[in-house]
């Protein structure tokens, strides 16, 4: 510790923070230590209306780093940084912004001058019955949704095409239920209009893109309308709260592809925003809205608070190293920290979603857990969409209709579900300081050379990938029963 001024410069284990001299000594009990350095500029504005601006340099620290109860400190939301692990680029976060008691205030002069854009990327959704199965093809067609081993890579487009044929019918039904198609972009697109409102509310002009990953507009569209635009400095940020490999790094991958292969975005400074589940005004906004959905029971200190989380592939997590399971346990227990603050101390759990095919998903799995709940005796269940800020297909048809009615079959006799977020105020207030906070640190993207492609490869190698891949080829597209299986286990 040393002093700078009228102010004290914190130096901790896991995190660094500059406090006034008066001020109450902060606590780590919510910080984490991470393993980047940053360098930024904090300011800090006092009840006088006086402002300090002194160099900080952050060796790590968490979303939660506050100042208790002390009105003097700023609170601040970092992003939190994901190892290079999984992704072959960088992430910057930033924190130059003028912040007061959590609320960010404004922008710096430099950043007001420069033309922002904020691209929101999501999953994407089919409009109409007849775009289902060209976009079960494109989910199923990504390396990060299905991970075939690298000798069967060139399959990935023919397996694809078979998955979705074969589970078409299905999933046209489900649409079928929740109006003849995904709300998902106009409901995006609605979250894209907010964001730029409250952003313009905080002194800062910025356009905004949407970027569906599997149907329109496709990501490839955004990044083209960012070009023509001509923006200088852009900031990503996913609609997911947590990260998964497959949803927020699959989309941060397939940028990666595009900006290598251009000199505009090989140059555009970008600010990635990774995840962001910690945030203080989304986990606010969560607990606002289950607070509320509470009061709908007659009895809301009997209600069992059930998190049903979007599930992946076990093997995700256990051996790609995947974050997404500790993200969303972590999330979770920030939650309920805040709904017994405010005196709401339900029991809850937590289950996984959506699985598909034969292999094993992130346990417990939804359906199941709700049966069990049901066998030990629950009877009122409120049930929380947790992966998901808009309401589609998953929440509107998997949990509205089918977990309903499992529930209810189950012994369950009241049944609640707390809607998405969508453009929530608070949450989209949230949303709008993580740009601001995401901006000053954007750099260009770098992206490794994926040595991996056929293209490169040794002919030979190439010729027995072909000759065995058509073997596979042939007996799932030939064997009668095989055929059978599949269809039955997707």
């Amino acid at each position: 510790m040393k002093a700078m001024g009228s102010g004290v410069h914190l130096k901790l284990s896991g995190f660094c923070h500059r406090r006034t001299n008066n001020s109450p000594e902060l606590s780590c009990h919510s910080l984490r230590a991470f393993t980047f350095n940053a360098t930024s500029i904090f300011h800090c504005l006092r009840e006088d209306s006086q402002r300090s601006k002194k160099p900080l340099e952050i060796v790590a620290i968490s979303h939660l780093a506050s100042a208790g109860s002390s009105d003097n400190f700023t609170k601040t939301s970092l992003h939190k940084p994901v190892t290079k692990r999984h992704l072959n680029g960088k992430t910057f976060f930033s924190t130059e912004a003028y912040v007061l008691d959590g609320e960010v205030l404004g922008v710096s002069s430099d950043i007001a001058q420069e033309r922002v854009g904020v691209l929101l990327l999501n999953l994407g959704g089919p409009e109409t019955l007849h775009d289902v199965q060209p976009f079960l093809f494109n989910l199923f067609a990504d390396p990060d949704i299905i991970r075939l081993p690298r000798l069967f890579r060139f399959l990935q487009q023919p397996l694809a095409q078979l998955i979705s044929v074969l589970r078409a019918p299905k999933s046209k039904e489900g649409y079928a239920a929740i109006g003849g198609g995904s709300p998902l972009r106009r409901i995006t697109d609605e979250q894209a209009r907010a964001l730029r409102v409250a952003l313009e509310e905080k002194n800062l002009h910025a356009n905004v893109y949407v970027g569906m990953r599997y149907w329109h507009p496709f990501t490839e569209e955004a990044i083209h309308q960012i070009k023509k635009d001509n923006i200088t400095k852009l900031v990503v940020l996913p609609l997911y709260p947590q990260f998964s490999i497959s949803t927020s790094g699959s989309s941060i991958r397939l940028l990666q592809n595009i900006f290598s292969g251009d000199a505009y975005f090989a140059r555009l400074p970008v600010s990635i925003i990774e995840s962001w589940y910690q945030r203080e005004g989304y986990i606010k906004s969560m607990a606002d809205l289950i607070e509320k959905e509470l009061l709908s029971f007659s009895e809301p200190e009997e209600v069992m608070i059930f998190f049903s989380a979007h599930g992946v592939p076990l093997s995700y997590v256990e051996d790609a190293g995947d974050p997404y399971r500790d993200q969303m346990e972590e999330c979770i227990a920030l939650i309920m920290d805040e709904l017994e603050s405010r005196g709401i101390p339900n029991n809850h759990t937590l289950a996984y979603q959506s699985r598909v095919g034969p292999v094993q998903w992130l346990k417990p799995y939804t359906d199941e857990v709700i049966v069990e709940l049901g066998q030990k005796g629950v009877k009122n269940l409120l049930a929380v969409p947790i992966s998901f800020v808009s309401e589609h297909i998953e929440t509107l048809e998997e949990i509205d209709m089918e977990y309903k009615q499992l529930a209810l079959q189950s012994g369950i006799k009241n049944w609640g579900r707390v809607p998405a977020l969508g453009c929530t105020s608070s949450f989209i207030s949230d949303l709008a300081d993580a740009v601001i906070e995401a901006l000053p640190s954007a750099s260009a993207m770098s992206s490794e050379k994926d040595t991996c492609r056929d293209a490169d490869m040794d002919p030979v190698q190439y010729a027995i990938k072909m000759f065995f891949g058509s073997i596979l080829t042939f007996i799932l597209l030939l064997s009668p029963k095989l055929f059978c299986v599949l269809r039955n286990s997707l």
